[in-house]
């Protein structure tokens, strides 16, 4: 890869996280994309699933500033996520993924509609049912997954590539275990030549 594409790669992936578009990545973004999620599925904030999805981000966050925040302003700056997050995260994807696991778990049962206090799966178009089908603990639906990328503000022409690239196996549920290590890939980009 070119350094050129690099940077082009690193701008899509910092401003993935930088959900207001203000140049950098802080607590705010982290809660902002939990409530964008919970309004998609009409999940109440204060449910058990909306606790839990708010802790996940909080976690989420601490751990993106453990490993970027380098002057302990509270918010990582471009050259911070490049120089830190990503640096580390390329060094050791393993722990990337951990501390986004609590978070990608709760996206998903709030997803797939296994919360109390909430409608979960059900709302809108493509909601694919309630996910509490026996045998699809811990899944979503293809589905599902569009509409949480659409709450997190990933582009439309991209949505419906990325939900079927996550369900690996092809029969339309998407683990837990594949969009973490999914979400991993994504954000450990390889240095240029």
């Amino acid at each position: 890869m070119d350094s050129s594409e690099y940077e082009r790669k690193i701008a899509s992936r910092f401003a993935s996280f930088d959900q207001d578009g203000n140049g950098h990545i802080s607590r705010e973004d982290f809660h902002t994309a939990a409530a964008a999620v919970l309004r998609e599925f009409g999940t109440a904030a204060r449910s058990d699933c909306g606790q839990a999805l708010y802790h996940g981000a909080e976690g989420f966050w601490q751990g993106m500033a453990g490993m970027a925040d380098r002057d302990g302003d509270q918010r990582i700056s471009r050259e911070e996520f490049t120089h830190g997050a990503v640096k580390r995260l390329r060094d050791n994807p393993q722990s990337f993924a951990e501390i986004a696991r609590p978070f990608l778990r709760a996206v998903m049962a709030v997803a797939a509609g296994v919360c109390s206090g909430g409608k979960g799966g059900t709302r809108g178009t493509g909601g694919g049912g309630t996910g509490r089908e026996s045998g699809n603990a811990g899944t979503v639906t293809v589905d599902q997954a569009e509409r949480v990328l659409l709450a997190l503000g990933v582009p439309e022409d991209l949505r419906g590539t990325v939900a079927a690239a996550l369900d690996k196996d092809g029969d339309g549920r998407i683990t837990e275990k594949d969009a973490v290590t999914a979400f991993a890939a994504y954000y450990t980009t390889p240095e240029p030549e």
